[in-house]
């Protein structure tokens, strides 16, 4: 009898009868005392032939309502149980694997709310997968191409079809420091999605940190042709952050502009203050960005246009370098955010930091 009361059905079902039950038995006693409080003197035998009827007559309307009640209840119990046995059933395909897998949305609001975040959750595993399974292919083809290189460059050697000299001893190290390069961006992206950095918080000027990173990528900007431009409202801004991230998000930033902005462009950093933050965006003429890509640049691996991705011969990044900026920018209490009016028409990214408390 307990397994059974575990079951919703029979729950269901009990809860009609009980309403039926109690329903008979309130009409038998309204009856019973109406008859009674009303009779007329001097009918008794005929009060107790009616009372007998009106018993037979709800006792048969009672055995009615019992059988509706038998088949309302299981009709209602299979129209709750039937979505939720799929649910139950594509939860344990989705345990397995089967990250395609949907339920039908049903009719009932409620029903159909809970199908609706199924399949909403299923999707969003659908599409975890597909980066997992985009990440192994990147990091094996990012892995794959250093790796060919100093293959070729040691059978070379071997061979004697390269020279022992410090131009090819200097090629190997590129490729190597490509290899370590990858390595610590993974080792940074696991860090800081697991909230493992340390940050040293302390109050500084933020416009001299921007002017030294455009002076660090100047040359690259210049060897590509890109106007590279300051706009700073204010003379000084000071804010509560680390130096060191701030600048590595800024690099990364930059990088990216002057990676994605084609010869003759313009790229502009820009420094403001807001209420009770400090904002910084960054700003290029560059291949933009699809509105529907727009939500998914900040996940990890994940690449607008990998034909692109190559630009001027240069190498595209591991694809996580805005993930580790958007994460170093929370763990400061800002944010980072990304905007663009669509392809070939450039994008601008914001990241905001809190200004400093002022002493007392």
């Amino acid at each position: 009898m307990g397994r059974l009361w575990r079951q919703l059905r029979w729950r269901i079902v009990a809860a009609q009868m009980v309403v039926v039950v109690v329903g008979v038995a309130l009409v038998l006693l309204m009856a019973y005392v109406i008859l009674g409080l009303f009779a007329p003197p001097g009918v008794l035998a005929e009060l107790d032939a009616f009372r007998r009827s009106v018993f037979t007559a709800v006792s048969v309307a009672a055995f009615g309502a019992i059988i509706a009640g038998l088949m309302t209840s299981f009709w209602l119990a299979r129209e709750i149980l039937r979505p939720l046995r799929q649910i139950t059933a594509s939860s344990q395909r989705l345990a397995h694997g089967h990250y395609t897998e949907r339920v039908p949305v049903p009719a009932s609001d409620e029903l159909a709310q809970m199908a609706e975040n199924f399949n909403q959750m299923a999707a969003a595993l659908e599409q975890v997968e597909q980066q997992r399974v985009a990440l192994i292919g990147n990091v094996s083809h990012e892995l794959r191409t250093p790796l060919a290189g100093l293959n070729g460059y040691l059978e070379g050697l071997m061979d004697g079809v390269f020279p022992g000299n410090e131009e090819t001893f200097a090629l190997m190290d590129h490729e190597v420091r490509r290899l370590r390069r990858l390595v610590d961006d993974l080792q940074a992206l696991s860090r800081v999605e697991a909230g493992q950095i340390t940050l040293q918080l302390a109050d500084f000027d933020l416009i001299p940190l921007v002017e030294r990173v455009l002076r660090q990528l100047g040359p690259s900007a210049e060897s590509q042709e890109l106007q590279m431009e300051a706009d700073f409202a204010v003379p000084s801004l000071s804010v509560r952050a680390d130096a060191d991230r701030v600048a590595q998000v800024l690099l990364n930033l930059v990088g990216n502009a002057i990676r994605y902005t084609p010869e003759g462009g313009r790229i502009v950093v820009e420094v403001k203050a807001a209420e009770r933050t400090a904002v910084v965006s960054v700003s290029d003429t560059g291949v933009g960005i699809p509105a529907e890509a727009l939500p998914y640049v900040f996940e990890r691996f994940y690449r607008v246009d990998t034909s692109r991705t190559r630009r001027s011969g240069g190498s595209g990044g591991s694809g996580i370098g805005l993930t580790i900026s958007r994460h170093l920018v929370w763990a400061m209490g800002g944010d980072l955010t990304a905007v663009s009016p669509g392809p070939d028409q450039g994008s601008t990214f914001n990241f905001t930091l809190p200004l400093a408390s002022r002493p007392k």
